[in-house]
């Protein structure tokens, strides 16, 4: 077996849904020039719209157009880039360095982190069927996506909104909605955005 290939064979799979992979890669892969390698080699599949690599996790998260590509084409792509990644001066200096933290790098929006949360809280391993961890697993992660989380504090903020407003709403708003129109416009202006934002997302 070429050493390729025995890497190939240690890449677990984190996390996997239409159009998205997460992967742990092999330590003697994550050094700085190989990481960058593998983040760049993969930006040249077509179909393929974002690889990003955790440094701190040794974890690339991909996203993909499940039309145009399945994940066994996804992972053949990056078993290909393994032959030509430099390895053991890497994975000796990445050995001699201190451990890196998790970064939290928010400039792709907040999924790459609800995903590392996701890692940790959700075993990779199915859960056996009919238990509780079956039941309620699909449930987490539906809660913990940048959609459901966006509009958690949307809720939030409206909510906070109403209560700071009560007492204009309740005692001058709409006893005399014509003189506080310009307000009301804004609540109906701002409950269309929120309905609208909700519904393209």
């Amino acid at each position: 077996m070429t050493q390729a290939a025995e890497l190939a064979q240690r890449i677990v799979v984190l996390h996997r849904e239409p159009g998205y992979l997460r992967l742990e890669l092999p330590a003697e892969i994550c050094g700085e020039v190989a990481l960058t390698a593998i983040e760049q080699g993969m930006k040249t599949l077509a179909g393929l719209s974002s690889a990003a690599v955790d440094r701190g996790w040794k974890r690339i998260s991909i996203r993909y157009d499940a039309q145009a590509l399945s994940p066994a084409q996804v992972a053949r792509h990056l078993f290909s880039l393994l032959p030509g990644l430099p390895l053991e001066a890497e994975a000796e200096s990445s050995a001699a360095e201190p451990e890196v933290p998790p970064s939290f790098n928010l400039n792709n929006g907040i999924q790459p982190l609800l995903d590392k949360v996701k890692a940790v809280i959700i075993p990779a391993a199915p859960p056996p069927e009919g238990s509780l961890q079956a039941r309620f697993q699909p449930m987490v992660e539906s809660a913990l996506t940048e959609k459901a989380i966006t509009n958690f504090f949307n809720d939030i903020v409206a909510f906070y909104l109403i209560r700071v407003h009560w007492d204009l709403i309740t005692k001058r708003w709409l006893q005399n909605p014509v003189a506080n129109s310009n307000a009301w416009l804004t609540v109906f202006y701002l409950v269309f955005l929120l309905v609208r934002y909700r519904k393209t997302k």
